[in-house]
């Protein structure tokens, strides 16, 4: 089979009408999301929580697949933050067996549609098994082109910032840099998105108006999008109209 006829497998989730409606010029590049809603939409359902983690990761497969369709470069995801550990250890093991099982599953269809799978957050804290399909998984996708996947896990922006001053500081100490040469450029380059662009679109699922310790430093600019829609029913349509919305907006940098 070629790679065209492998494409051909693929729902495009938008119709010519849908996409007609955006203005191509104003893609946010970089689209951050908090997936929250998980546990409140299985508790709506009277189904086990670890069933509504199941469907909010069905619902990411079908948000980066749209996300993609859209021209987004960039999607970064909350999937687990470091205050999450205090959840019942129950829940905790089910969520790791989660994202290994996700990633065993998708890594193939991550290839096939040029997924390129990244991860931010303090990743030597996670268990092992999780770590090693991570790894495996980052470097089997690195050839991806159409849409970078950042999986945060184990992440906490304070706890992010922490990690990084600790880091600039022993530079310091061991010469590489001095403490005048030290810009916010310099800053980033010690966060775990040195590599990537800050995001321009932030969007938060199910209603709650906080940003939860996520991305702290890096979405001083970003647009701020918040739904009462659970993250479960979030949609192709729910993203579409998030950036419309997105493109509505005028943006500005402090002024």
């Amino acid at each position: 089979m070629n790679a065209t006829a492998t494409k051909e497998l693929f729902f495009i989730p938008y119709s010519i009408e849908d996409l007609s409606l955006l203005d191509p010029t104003s893609i946010p590049r970089h689209v951050a999301i908090i997936m929250d809603g998980n546990r409140r939409w299985a508790k709506r359902e009277e189904i086990p929580l670890y069933l509504g983690h199941f469907e909010g990761a069905d619902t990411l497969t079908k948000i980066v697949r749209a996300a993609s369709s859209l021209g987004i470069k960039v999607l970064t995801v909350f999937a687990f933050s470091t205050e999450n550990w205090a959840r019942p250890p129950e829940e905790i093991a089910s969520l790791m067996d989660l994202f290994h099982l996700y990633l065993v599953r998708q890594k193939e269809s991550m290839i096939k549609e040029g997924v390129r799978l990244g991860a931010i957050g303090n990743i030597e804290g996670l268990p092992l098994h999780v770590k090693e399909v991570l790894q495996e998984t980052i470097e089997a996708t690195k050839e991806g082109s159409s849409i970078q996947l950042v999986l945060a896990l184990n992440y906490g922006g304070r706890d992010e910032i922490t990690r990084a001053t600790i880091s600039l500081v022993e530079d310091i100490e061991k010469g590489l840099i001095k403490k005048d040469e030290i810009t916010e450029k310099t800053i980033s380059s010690y966060l775990d998105t040195a590599h990537l662009p800050d995001p321009d679109f932030f969007i938060r699922t199910s209603g709650e108006q906080r940003v939860s310790n996520f991305l702290l430093w890096q979405i001083c600019y970003a647009e701020v999008y918040v739904t009462d829609v659970l993250w479960p029913e979030f949609n192709e349509k729910q993203l579409l109209k998030a950036v419309l919305e997105y493109q509505r907006r005028e943006r500005r940098r402090g002024g």
